[in-house]
């Protein structure tokens, strides 16, 4: 069975709205598309509703505007990670750099690396001519350190990517008086800047693109699970799509189809959401306009300041339980929220004081090698694209547009990109792979504490690393 959950709120509006602070902001109600209502027949079948089959059929539709392309989504447009992530549209590449350059040379990785610092502003374009108002605003992304591993950690960060080709255009360190000209945190050491991300509200940006879908013909029914992926048709509780190509675009949720429970490593990403700051507090903070921000920690947050004055941030640090990957039961964890609740009071202390509004989360998908893959085989009518570990905003964009050139049979620069054809193999089974998502979490926060405790290196992250090819 596939799909972007494994709840079902069965077309509560208000059920979809308390899934994150984004979807609880929209402004449009979010009343279901109609099911799928009979047997149909269309050129390309998408199974999944989030950026990764959205953007897909969008592009799909642009290219060549007579194909039927039709989007079966289990619950919403967006109830999935695409609408409930940290609205981060960031550059630079998910996963190893070095698994990459292997299979495909080091120039490889620096056209894919560029290809995410042009996948921003393609998504800007998108944003603007479809007029959707989703808070995009390429400002950047400022990383700070407060201890000083963090701070290596970040300086040996920027060398390897200007070792890779890029540029202080790029990527540069700062030092922590300029960094306050950005956002006024307490005592950072250093701090790096990238002007290549943007702030964006996710779920805005995912009902509007499917809003954009739809003017342009492509057709989603929602509340329609995919039960069964044959070859060149999707099985459906009301009716069988049958279509020369297949694209399976659900990401973490890839786990719960038959035959593919180890494609993939569930690991929660979780948000909170402060009350709106007064105007003091913006002022003591000076947070940039669209900038995002985050730290060097191994568990490391990442946060936005949102259109209406809110500090969003999140975290990693939710493992599954054995033997149920997915489930809402992880998508709020006391924990995290609270090292989270920390991170403002220890970091941004004008804003220490200020009430948590929400909490949220959802599960990424984590390939073995943490590599994304984009695949499109003709002869099995069958393609897909995820595995982006937490880059998914941008990555879901160019897996979009790679995935449109390939079904299109177009030879651009995107189809030889090192993730296309990429496959990793699968984790190992139960109970190693969750034993691996426990070890990942529990060594990694206690090397934190460790560093910040002692401002010394751990050295028990060593432990995991046959776990955790990249941040």
């Amino acid at each position: 069975m596939a799909g972007n959950d494994n709840g079902n709120d069965n077309g509560n509006d208000s059920g979809y709205r308390a899934r994150s602070l984004w979807l609880g902001g929209i402004d449009a109600p979010l009343t279901p598309r109609a099911a799928l209502g009979g047997d149909v027949a269309c050129d390309v079948v998408i199974i999944g509703a989030g950026f990764t089959g959205l953007w897909t059929a969008y592009y799909l539709k642009r290219l060549q505007p007579d194909l039927r392309i039709i989007v079966v989504e289990r619950e919403i447009a967006g109830f999935g990670p695409s609408g409930r992530n940290g609205g981060w549209a960031s550059a630079f590449i998910a996963g190893s750099p070095g698994v990459y350059e292997r299979r495909s040379g080091r120039d490889a990785v620096l056209r894919a690396e560029r290809e995410t610092f042009d996948a921003v502003t393609e998504i800007g374009r998108v944003v603007a001519e479809e007029q959707i108002e989703c808070g995009f605003e390429h400002s950047g992304s400022l990383s700070l350190a407060f201890t000083g591993p963090q701070r290596d950690r970040l300086i040996a960060g920027v060398r390897s990517k200007h070792a890779r080709g890029l540029s202080d255009i790029d990527i540069r360190v700062l030092g922590s008086e300029e960094s306050a000209g950005y956002v006024r945190a307490r005592e950072p050491l250093a701090a790096s800047f990238t002007p290549h991300c943007a702030r964006i509200d996710p779920g805005r940006l995912v009902r509007g693109l499917a809003d954009a879908c739809e003017r342009i013909g492509v057709v989603i029914h929602e509340l329609t699970p995919a039960t069964w992926i044959l070859p060149h048709k999707v099985r459906c509780p009301n009716g069988v799509i049958s279509a020369p190509m297949v694209v399976r675009a659900t990401e973490a949720y890839t786990t719960q189809i038959k035959g593919e429970a180890r494609r993939f490593l569930p690991l929660y990403s979780l948000m909170i959401a402060t009350e709106p700051l007064d105007a003091s507090a913006l002022d003591e903070l000076g947070w940039a306009s669209g900038l995002t921000v985050s730290d060097q920690h191994h568990l490391f947050f990442y946060a936005q300041l949102t259109t209406d004055g809110r500090i969003a941030i999140g975290g990693r640090g939710a493992p599954y339980r054995l033997g149920v990957p997915i489930s809402d039961l992880y998508e709020r964890n006391d924990a995290v929220r609270e090292r989270l609740t920390d991170s403002i009071r220890r970091h941004f202390p004008a804003a220490a004081d200020t009430e948590i509004a929400q909490s949220w989360g959802g599960p990424l998908g984590v390939p073995r090698d943490w590599c994304m893959s984009v695949v499109c085989d003709h002869t099995a009518g069958f393609a897909w694209a995820g595995g982006y570990s937490g880059h998914g905003v941008v990555a879901a964009n160019i897996a979009g547009r790679t995935l449109a050139d390939l079904i299109t049979r177009r030879d651009t620069d995107l189809v030889h990109l090192p993730w296309v054809g990429h496959v990793p193999r699968r984790w190992e089974p139960e109970p190693l792979r969750y034993l691996a998502s426990k070890s990942i979490v529990a060594v990694l926060g206690s090397a934190d504490n460790a560093e910040d405790r002692t401002g010394r290196t751990a050295r028990r992250t060593t432990l995991v690393r046959p776990f955790v090819m990249s941040r």
